[in-house]
């Protein structure tokens, strides 16, 4: 079925929305305001409303009572499970590929591998994070499985919030070496290898995170504000 004008306009704006949050132009907790996504996207007011729930349902944005939409702000728990998700799609992705795989695919991938080196070494932040996030998500598709793209796709913008606010400092962990590396394996047609480089590129994105530190710390309010009580009038 060809999809309506409706449709199509609802899912440009749900794209054009999880590009921004994927590549770290949106920060999570931003809020969404209607009519600034109105005007800057030249969309339709009820389009906006639909493409909000769309990114909701897909736990991209948030939305409160009396308070609107913003950008979610994944738990350390919801992280750590975005990453345990990705590693078993993603290891699932890499069988299916290499038991497929043509030169035409190597080649693919090989030059998605250049471009993000490329940007690497010259371009700005978001271009770094959109052409990492493509080399996974090229994987899915050359695996020929669209259903697994498509759950990838999402999980790799969720990953980008994880990483907003939890990365230990502003180096960006998912490198080219580390691709490389896959698609050697893929191209040696050794399952058991480039599964296990996968799972180790995926942990050592993981390892960057500064996820335990918050999972273990309590909070205490007399020590968060010692110090900044104005002294009482006598």
């Amino acid at each position: 079925m060809k999809p309506t004008n409706k449709s199509s306009e609802i899912e440009r704006i749900v794209t054009n929305i999880s590009r921004a949050v994927a590549e770290q132009r949106l920060p999570p907790g931003t809020r969404l305001v209607e009519a600034q996504l109105v005007s800057s996207l030249k969309a339709n007011r009820n389009h906006v409303r639909s493409a909000l729930q769309r990114l909701a349902l897909r736990r991209i944005v948030s939305i409160e009572p009396n308070r609107g939409a913003s950008i979610a702000q994944p738990s350390v728990e919801e992280a750590r499970a975005v990453f345990t998700a990705r590693s078993v799609i993603e290891r699932g992705v890499i069988e299916i590929l290499v038991g497929r795989v043509r030169k035409l695919d190597i080649s693919l991938l090989k030059k998605q591998r250049d471009k993000e080196q490329t940007v690497i070494l010259s371009g700005p932040r978001e271009a770094i994070i959109r052409e990492s996030g493509q080399f996974h998500l090229l994987l899915a598709r050359l695996a020929g499985n669209p259903v697994l793209e498509e759950m990838l796709n999402d999980l790799i913008t969720r990953s980008s919030l994880i990483i907003s606010l939890y990365q230990r400092n502003n180096d960006l962990q998912c490198g080219c070496d580390e691709h490389n590396d896959i698609i050697q394996a893929i191209e040696e047609r050794d399952p058991g290898k480039a599964v296990q480089c996968m799972s180790h590129h995926l942990n050592d994105i993981e390892m960057h995170l500064n996820l335990s530190f918050w999972e273990t710390r309590t909070v205490d309010f007399r020590h968060v504000f010692e110090g900044d009580t104005e002294p009482k009038l006598t």
